[in-house]
């Protein structure tokens, strides 16, 4: 066969495996050990350590995953649909908006975009690391404030340290790791009153999740306030951790600003699928939520018949206190299969949990009783 006849008939050939691809594509992850739902991995282990939805993916962007991936030797992640479909979804206009690799990458492009050897973050303790993190490579000087006793943001010390001079404030409200909130009427009153030099990253990563009548998005300040960036994610209500993929909500001018920064080819093909199926899914915000509650209801049931102690939660995870030595609860709870969260000082007398599937919860709730009658916990 000529160099000709061969090319035409690999082609050939290859067109053909692509007929029926969704379907053989879609019986193959169903047969995949890991992918079903929840936080069941392979090996049996049960992963409570990341705050990540056990529905997975809903139903229509799996398929969308499924269907996208034909496309991903192309270049474009569906970028102006999801523009579009995000800014339907949250009623807001596609020049609000800022698409990054996660809400992590909106978090980094801030620190790059409003930080500055004279312009300091200002931080809780303890709170989403990441943001911080960012300045390791750069002089950048990060002021941290403990918690409240009440485990909320202290606005009022927050505030007098941004007095000094150009500050970027971070809040991440619910906050992680304690899944607590902070009075949205205290930041709102410190946002109406604050210069444009003081920028506020408000991360509302779980915002869905949250119960308190306290607490409110940060929404309504986008077109008042240029100095005010509200920071999303798609990782946690709706299941796409995995695919990277988050969003910035500001002021027009800010996120021109904020767009100058980041990765033009984001979001990748699958992602961008998914992001699309996920916010025209009416159900799946509702679905996750009620699911996250039977979990925590079983979570906090079980924490009280034991008289362990933890903090109320407004998210997918809780943090209850231990007896004993943090490491050594979580070694035994690895031995048992079950995978829970790492140390965040100073609270190294609480374990943060994150909530699985109702049938994983009861497996915990099991295995830490087990616990309580050998004098562990």
């Amino acid at each position: 066969m000529d160099r000709r006849g061969f090319v035409t008939s690999g082609m050939a050939a290859g067109l053909a495996g692509f007929t029926g691809a969704s379907g053989a594509i879609g019986t193959f992850l169903d047969r995949a050990p890991g992918f079903a739902r929840g936080k069941t991995l392979a090996n049996g282990d049960i992963r409570l350590s990341s705050n990540e939805n056990p529905l997975g993916v809903s139903p229509a962007a799996r398929q969308a995953i499924i269907d996208a991936i034909v496309d991903s030797n192309r270049y474009g992640g569906r970028r102006q649909e999801v523009l579009d479909e995000l800014a339907r979804f949250l009623g807001v206009k596609t020049e609000n908006l800022t698409l990054g690799f996660g809400s992590t990458e909106i978090l980094q492009v801030c620190t790059q975009a409003f930080q500055g050897p004279n312009t300091p973050l200002i931080m809780a303790e303890p709170t989403f690391e990441d943001v911080m993190d960012y300045q390791d490579t750069m002089p950048f000087e990060v002021h941290t404030v403990p918690l409240t006793a009440d485990l909320q943001h202290d606005v009022g010390r927050m505030r007098e340290l941004s007095k000094k001079r150009p500050s970027v404030v971070y809040f991440c409200n619910p906050n992680n790791p304690t899944g607590t909130i902070t009075n949205s009427a205290d930041i709102d009153a410190w946002i109406a009153e604050a210069p444009e030099t003081t920028v506020f990253l408000m991360d509302e990563a779980y915002l869905e999740y949250v119960t308190d009548d306290r607490y409110w998005h940060a929404l309504k300040w986008i077109e008042q306030k240029p100095n005010v960036v509200v920071i999303r994610t798609f990782s946690k209500i709706f299941a796409m951790a995995g695919l990277r993929l988050g969003y910035a909500v500001t002021h027009p001018t800010t996120a021109v600003r904020l767009n100058e920064h980041v990765i033009q080819n984001s979001p990748n093909v699958l992602a961008g699928a998914a992001a699309v199926a996920s916010l025209r899914d009416e159900g799946i915000v509702e679905r996750s939520i009620k699911v996250n509650e039977e979990a925590k209801s079983i979570v906090i049931q079980t924490l009280d018949e034991l008289g362990l102690d933890h903090v109320p939660t407004n998210a997918n995870f809780l943090m209850h206190r231990i007896n004993g030595d943090l490491r050594t609860y979580r070694n035994r709870m690895a031995d048992a299969g079950l995978l829970v969260g790492r140390d965040f000082p100073p609270m190294l007398d609480h374990n943060r949990l994150s909530f699985g599937l109702p049938d994983e919860m009861d497996r915990w709730a099991s295995t830490i009783k087990d616990f309580r009658k050998k004098g562990w916990v």
